[in-house]
C-alpha cells in the first residue's frame, strides 16, 4: 500500500482552514499563543504558504479562500458519504 500523502501537519491545516467563516472576508480567527502547539505551527505553515495573512489567524488571503473552500467541500462532501453509508 502506498504511503498516505496526508500527514498530520496537513490535517491540522485543514482543521485551521475548516475553522474560516467562507459566506464572509470580514471574519477572521485567531490562534491564541494558549492553543494546541499544532494548531499554533499549522496557522504559522499556513501564513508561511500565503494562505492567512497573520501567522496566528487573521483574514484568508484569494489563495487562502479557494484552498479553504475545497477543504470545506471536501469534508462535507466526506461527511455526507459516511452518513448515507450507515
Amino acid at each position: 500500500m502506498p504511503t498516505s500523502r496526508f500527514s498530520p501537519e496537513l490535517f491540522e491545516e485543514v482543521k485551521i482552514l475548516g475553522l474560516f467563516n467562507l459566506t464572509t472576508t470580514q471574519e477572521g480567527i485567531k490562534v491564541h499563543s494558549n492553543a494546541a502547539p499544532e494548531a499554533i505551527a499549522a496557522a504559522r505553515r499556513l501564513h508561511d504558504k500565503g494562505l492567512i495573512t497573520q501567522d496566528d489567524g487573521g483574514y484568508l488571503t484569494s489563495l487562502g479562500h479557494e484552498a479553504a473552500q475545497h477543504a470545506q467541500d471536501l469534508l462535507t462532501i466526506l461527511v455526507t458519504e459516511k452518513q448515507l453509508a450507515s
